[in-house]
């Protein structure tokens, strides 16, 4: 929008445009002219008026010819036309307004008149260039919400992505950026681990047929995959029919060790009601799990084109280990899990176990029940060992 309004004056007495032209740039306006309108429509093409003040009787091309191309190409219809027209004859006035004309003036033009119609014009013009700045406005922060939409469309389907291949937890704090945290940097963090598998799998996988095989799998990961969102645990890995579970990282809980115990309950309630179905396909599977607790080192493991979010350390490995000595239907736990819930659950001690990969035995728990725990559940360490 100009600062100073620009109106084009069109006649073919040369007379005419210098008197157009003084009165008009002595109120202020920019004045350009045209002797036809042939040169009216390319000065207009070329400087976009803000008014045309438009003769009717003109050679080559008349006035009303001349607003008719006007009002038909969308790019000027907008321009307010004032048609200049002999008093004698109202017909021109008629045509010209039929043709698309705003306003008129007659011959000889009244200053006051001229003046009073050129700001009228004027104003209309000012409307509707504020309406198509407000339109343009408009569609700018259109296209720029269908952009933000699409963006964000596009993040949801990456985070749906990555959330099959990432823990729940560590996709959404990588998506969010965790406040300059990367969860997938190695670090070291207290944390119980569960893990957990099928007693039975490898001769009925060595038996069975494959389809039967991926049946039981998928029906054993639904149920256990439902109890780890259900418990807020991080399901680390599943490696065939083993699980590894770990909780209080990337989430802080502090309560970590109590819903590890929890969980573990409700798998081994869940799988032996789907092993009552296994059985009556012909499938004799069980299942056993252990519960450990101290420091791990977490982060991302792998390569440039495969990385894995895992925990590393003596505790994934300890709870393994005792996890291959459960029985089906057996939840041992370490003696740094008995320490921290001893006042909610009744365990008892089955033996100092030797485990592969420990030196020394390790002192093993086998959960009997489990109490209503309370939200201020703690746990201090027992000499300092991480058992």
């Amino acid at each position: 929008m100009r600062d100073v309004p620009l109106i084009l004056a069109v006649d073919d007495t040369p007379q005419n445009l210098d008197l157009l032209t003084r009165r008009l740039q002595s109120q202020g306006y920019e004045v350009a002219t045209a002797a036809d309108g042939v040169a009216a429509l390319a000065r207009v093409a070329d400087l976009v008026p803000d008014l045309i003040l438009l003769d009717i009787m003109m050679p080559k091309l008349d006035g009303i010819e001349t607003v008719r191309r006007l009002k038909a190409d969308a790019a000027y219809r907008h321009i307010p036309v004032i048609l200049v027209t002999a008093k004698s004859d109202p017909r021109d006035v008629v045509e010209g307004l039929d043709a698309g004309g705003d306003d008129y003036l007659t011959k000889p033009i009244d200053h006051a008149a001229l003046l009073a119609r050129v700001r009228s014009m004027l104003r209309i013009k000012t409307l509707h260039d504020i309406v198509l700045d407000q339109a343009r406005e408009l569609a700018e922060w259109n296209q720029m919400l269908e952009q933000r939409v699409a963006e964000q469309v596009e993040q949801i389907g990456r985070m749906g992505r990555l959330r099959r291949f990432l823990p729940p937890q560590v996709a959404d704090l990588v998506v969010a950026g965790c406040g300059g945290l990367d969860p997938l940097e190695s670090h070291r963090r207290d944390v119980t681990v569960v893990f957990g598998d099928l007693r039975g799998f490898t001769s009925f996988a060595e038996t069975a047929k494959p389809e039967e095989v991926i049946t039981v799998l998928r029906e054993y990961h639904a149920a256990v995959g439902d109890l780890v969102m259900r418990y807020e645990g991080t399901l680390e890995r599943f490696v065939g029919d083993g699980v590894l579970v770990l909780f209080n990282d990337p989430l802080l809980q502090r309560d970590h060790t109590e819903r590890a115990v929890m969980m573990s309950l409700k798998m081994r309630e869940c799988i032996q009601f789907l092993a009552e179905g296994w059985r009556k396909r012909g499938h004799d599977l069980g299942f056993g799990v252990s519960v450990a607790r101290g420091h791990a080192t977490l982060g991302s493991v792998g390569f440039e084109h495969r990385l894995e979010y895992s925990v590393i350390g003596t505790i994934p490995n300890l709870a393994c280990r005792l996890c291959s000595e459960a029985r089906s239907g057996q939840i041992l736990l370490t003696r740094r899990v008995v320490a921290c819930l001893r006042d909610t659950i009744e365990a008892v001690l089955i033996g100092k176990l030797d485990l592969k990969g420990f030196h020394k035995p390790v002192p093993a728990f086998e959960l009997v029940s489990s109490r209503s725990a309370s939200d201020e559940t703690t746990c201090t360490a027992i000499d300092g060992k991480a058992e």
